[in-house]
């Protein structure tokens, strides 16, 4: 299997938003508004990163990476979201490589670190892990997780961009 990891180009956006719908379609603790958000957040020229994942030449993964804010100030921060890879190729290591080229990405661009909303078992491999002085109102602190990218870890609230709260 030839799986390539390369940036969005504008043809592949309803490409993203099927393989968005269909990675969600039976996970749990989603509100189905995924291919919503990264929608909006192309629209707002929000999407600071955002890498397919193709295998043979077909789109079957997405991972997108926008700007949040901290209460205390803090910047060059981002939030991980949504993350996606087609039923029928998870298991794969494809969203393994979508979340290593997303987090070189940042590296990249010398952001100060990078949030994420999910499941610790999965994420905590990647050097996520909650840190209690950055806070998520409304989810519990064991799901909301960060990784400093050699800037000193902020304390505050943190702030999605307002494209997640797209629900259409």
């Amino acid at each position: 299997m030839n799986i390539n990891i390369r940036q969005e180009a504008p043809a592949d956006a309803p490409a993203i938003g099927a393989a968005t719908i269909s990675a969600f379609l039976h996970a749990p603790h989603t509100s189905h508004t995924e291919q919503f958000i990264v929608k909006a957040l192309r629209k707002a020229g929000a999407l600071s990163v955002s890498l397919v994942a193709e295998v043979d030449g077909t789109l079957v993964g997405h991972v997108a990476l926008s700007p949040v804010s901290i209460s205390d100030g803090a910047t060059g921060w981002f939030g991980l979201g949504p993350i996606s890879v087609a039923p029928e190729y998870q298991g794969r290591g494809i969203g393994s490589r979508l979340m290593q080229e997303a987090l070189e990405a940042l590296r990249q661009r010398e952001a100060a670190g990078c949030v994420v909303l999910g499941d610790p078992a999965y994420y905590s491999r990647f050097g996520f892990k909650p840190e209690p002085g950055l806070v998520l109102p409304g989810v519990p602190a064991e799901y909301f997780q960060a990784l400093s990218l050699g800037q000193p870890l902020p304390q505050g609230t943190v702030k999605y961009h307002e494209a997640f709260d797209a629900q259409g």
